[in-house]
């Protein structure tokens, strides 16, 4: 058979047409994202010039990245707040999700979720300002604290740290957190919870030896969807994190926009995404020993 006979062959499967469907995708991702890391890894191997970059191969960058205290106390930073974050996230909304799941009549599930993603409403920025209000100087709370003669004075330690973008970050990724939960718990089967009951075990022992496992696939998910976003968090670090909040995404601006260093502020983008790519690829390989189950 000639090349041109199995070429129009090949031409009339099913792969051939699935391959052509998702082409214009496939062409637009290669463009708008594979391109711009591409040319952000090859700038992180060159070297940076007076207002220019010199195209001479280095690995001086990375060193710089990994070697400054600085910007190695930043990303470690980074990947802590994310960590934080994730945890305080995925263990509230797993109390909501299961609520919804198990305690909500059918008919009203649908509406609880729709409440569950009324903040996506409004912008991102606009929520972080409004956590910004809430917990500045003469915020909310620091208000309604004095008012009850909770405290004497306002706190400072609940704006312009770390600790004001945990809690901006942890309320803004909750939904993100609540909606893979919920659909885990959906999915698993109720004969197998009272099968565990009829066995002699108590709710909470079903819970944790049925339940909890079963719906690990979507904490896991959750944790990946919440921890890849939040560790490259520019605003919220930027709005209410002050000096001791800002975190990588706010390094490699600087280093872009106000250092013009565009070789190091690539190496240590590159290096954020190395992180985020080893902790995804440990939580994968979680995930697919769930999906596995226990081994016979």
């Amino acid at each position: 058979m000639s090349a041109q006979s199995r070429w129009s062959k090949w031409r009339q499967t099913e792969a051939a047409n699935g391959l052509l469907m998702i082409s214009p995708t496939a062409l637009y991702a290669i463009l708008m994202l594979a391109a711009p890391l591409g040319t952000i890894l090859l700038y992180s191997f060159l070297t940076d010039g007076y207002l220019e970059i010199i195209r001479d191969f280095t690995l001086a960058n990375y060193i710089e990245a990994w070697t400054n205290e600085l910007y190695r106390s930043v990303m470690l930073r980074s990947l802590f707040v994310a960590m934080v974050v994730t945890l305080a996230t995925v263990l509230l909304a797993f109390p909501i999700a299961y609520f919804v799941s198990f305690h909500v009549d059918a008919s009203k599930k649908s509406l609880w979720l729709f409440l569950i993603t009324i903040p996506f409403w409004t912008s991102y920025l606009i929520r972080v300002f409004l956590w910004k209000v809430i917990l500045g100087y003469n915020g909310v709370v620091n208000s309604g604290l004095i008012g009850l003669g909770v405290i004497d004075q306002p706190l400072d330690f609940i704006l312009y740290n770390v600790n004001s973008v945990v809690i901006t970050l942890a309320h803004a990724y909750a939904p993100f957190a609540i909606l893979p939960i919920f659909v885990a718990l959906e999915k698993i089967d109720r004969s197998l919870l009272e099968a565990g009951q009829d066995l002699g075990e108590s709710k909470f022992m079903t819970f944790l030896r049925v339940t909890l496992p079963l719906a690990m696939p979507g904490v896991i998910a959750s944790v990946l969807i919440v921890f890849i976003p939040t560790i490259g968090d520019y605003v919220t670090p930027q709005l209410v994190g002050g000096p001791e909040g800002r975190m990588v995404a706010n390094l490699i601006q600087l280093q872009y926009l106000k250092l013009d260093n565009y070789p190091l502020g690539s190496a240590i983008a590159v290096s954020a995404m190395a992180i985020v790519t080893l902790v995804s690829l440990i939580f994968v390989g979680l995930n697919r020993r769930y999906l596995r189950g226990p081994k016979q």
